[in-house]
Order: C-alpha cells, then sequence, then structure tokens
C-alpha cells in the first residue's frame, strides 16, 4: 500500500482517540482537592487538641503517608489515580505511593536487594533534584541579599 503523507496524516488522526484533557483536569481538580481538603480536616482535627502547630504538622503529614501507603497497598490508590490523573501526584499522599509501589513490586527480590534498594525507583529522582534545586536557590537567594 503506497500511501502520501497526507493520506497517511489522514488514516492517522482518524484512529486516535480523542484527547479528554478538560474532562482529565476537572477530575485532577476535584481529586486532588478532596484530598488537600482530607489533609486540612485532619490538621484541624490535630489542631483541636491543643497541639502546637509544630506537632500538628507533622502527624498531618504522617497521617497522609500512612492513609497513601494502606491506600497503596490496598490497590485503592491506583484506581483512584485513573480517575484523578495528576491530582494523585501533587499532595504527600502521591509521593507515599511513589514509594511504596516499588517496594510492594520488588519484594520478592528480597529485602535489601528488591524493596530497599527499589523503593526510591520512582521517588529518588525527585528528592535527588529536589535537593539539588533547593541549594541552588539557597546559593542564589545567599548571594542576591547583597
Amino acid at each position: 500500500m503506497n500511501l502520501t503523507k497526507d493520506e497517511y496524516s489522514k488514516m492517522v488522526d482518524g484512529m486516535v482517540p480523542r484527547s479528554k484533557l478538560l474532562t482529565d483536569c476537572i477530575g485532577a481538580f476535584l481529586i486532588g482537592g478532596t484530598i488537600c481538603m482530607i489533609g486540612q480536616l485532619i490538621s484541624d482535627s490535630y489542631g483541636m487538641l491543643g497541639l502546637p502547630e509544630k506537632d500538628v504538622s507533622c502527624l498531618t503529614s504522617v497521617t497522609l503517608v500512612f492513609i497513601g501507603i494502606a491506600f497503596t497497598f490496598l490497590g485503592w490508590y491506583d484506581n483512584i489515580a485513573k480517575k484523578a490523573g495528576a491530582g494523585t501526584l501533587v499532595p504527600i499522599t502521591g509521593f507515599a505511593n511513589a514509594v511504596a509501589s516499588p517496594a510492594m513490586e520488588f519484594k520478592s527480590e528480597g529485602l535489601v536487594p528488591g524493596t530497599g534498594a527499589k523503593m526510591f525507583i520512582i521517588a529518588g529522582p525527585v528528592i535527588a533534584y529536589g535537593t539539588a534545586a533547593s541549594v541552588l536557590y539557597g546559593i542564589f537567594y545567599y548571594f542576591s541579599r547583597f
């Protein structure tokens, strides 16, 4: 079959599924917002116990990480992510999922070479680049004050 570039482009355009950008953005906004709202409710609940703000922040983060790991372990996080897309990546629960998923996937390779080594396969670059960016920002900030 001999096709010209225009014919091939038309054929490909007819087969490629249409983008659902608007519905994907709405889903990400709603689910991501719901995760953040739950985080705020957890924070407010700890705050009502009369704890210092520093402790409230720490306990909220730990609770959200625990929830993210629990949802990953139960298989719920992937189902939520299918509907929310990027809405589940941004909050701290997304980071917990990024660490827990490879750890669970590679546990059959052993505790150290599997779980320990592969745990940060996804989150590791985020940690490394985040640390490097914060150092560069700190250097820039230090010298911009003069």
